[in-house]
């Protein structure tokens, strides 16, 4: 049988296969994937690829979606930052300066606080944790006893205490791609910083002005979930991220129909995907009054 013979054969019986459903094309893959990701039989239909809802008086999970797999979590890491700077005694009031050490040359992210500006360390909290300031937050890993390599290992051994099991950090801002946890360990972190009234206060706070602009003029650092200045929500902690291998992240402690939830969203695609995400999450909730329990 000649060589075209053959080929005519092959393609004949590839394109035969195709027609007869045994060997899905490339965009039928990705749609299958895509369906997996987003179906809801509760009808939440969230864009985030894995979601955790735990009532925090009962422990209970009373919804979730794909809650296992390691996330690359962004700046969510900046929970464990505060955590270690808090736990660790150190002078709120000391001021840190910002050096070309704090400067991101990794992802080469804009920043409003720029090299030479000094501040209270209760104010890189600030700056950290409301507006997601990456300089901020590696200014208080290296103004840390030993430095940030000391720094991140205090985050590693809080974590393990915590029982964090499938948490790993390797910067304090989660520029690092991986840093990475799941939505469990992430709701142990939120249970725990929850605990922290400096973290509670920080974190629902919608905007605050510091004098770190050129001559001590003040910058408005806004919050990076509005969600914080809704009068409808009811928000006891509130934490964002995003790099690429994360997708939109957030994490917060609320409460809904009296009860505190805590509520992980991971790998959300889109830019205002994870805050739709909350409210499809909270619109359920309180359909269902925390009696169902949702599995994806």
């Amino acid at each position: 049988m000649s060589r075209t013979n053959n080929t005519a054969i092959r393609y004949g019986l590839i394109l035969w296969i195709l027609l007869a459903g045994g060997m899905p094309t490339a965009q039928a893959r990705h749609n299958n994937h895509h369906a997996a990701a987003v179906s809801d039989p509760s009808g939440v239909d969230l864009r985030s690829s894995t979601a955790l809802v735990i009532d925090q008086t009962t422990q209970q999970v009373v919804f979730s979606k794909n809650p296992d797999p390691v996330h690359p979590i962004a700046s969510i890491t900046k929970l464990m930052t505060a955590l270690v700077v808090l736990e660790s005694g150190q002078d709120l009031d000391e001021q840190i300066t910002v050096t070309e050490e704090d400067v991101d040359n990794l992802r080469f992210t804009r920043s409003n606080l720029r090299v030479g500006a000094h501040a209270s360390r209760l104010d890189f909290l600030r700056m950290a944790l409301i507006a997601s300031e990456n300089r901020a937050a590696s200014g208080l890993g290296r103004s840390y006893p030993g430095g940030i390599r000391a720094f991140v290992e205090r985050m590693n051994a809080e974590a393990a205490r915590l029982g964090m099991t499938n948490t790993h950090f390797e910067d304090a801002s989660g520029l690092n791609g991986n840093n990475v946890s799941t939505a469990h360990d992430l709701a142990i972190l939120v249970q725990t910083a929850i605990q922290y009234p400096r973290i509670h206060e920080i974190t629902t706070t919608a905007s605050v002005s510091i004098p770190v602009g050129f001559r001590g003029r003040s910058v408005i650092f806004h919050n990076t979930n509005p969600l914080v200045a809704n009068s409808g929500w009811a928000i006891g902690l509130s934490k964002t991220g995003f790099i690429n291998e994360s997708g939109q992240c957030l994490v917060m402690q609320a409460t809904i129909n009296g009860h505190p939830m805590v509520i992980v969203l991971l790998d959300s695609r889109g830019r205002y995907a994870r805050i739709g995400d909350a409210n499809r999450v909270r619109k359920w909730l309180e359909a269902h009054n925390q009696v169902t329990v949702g599995q994806l």
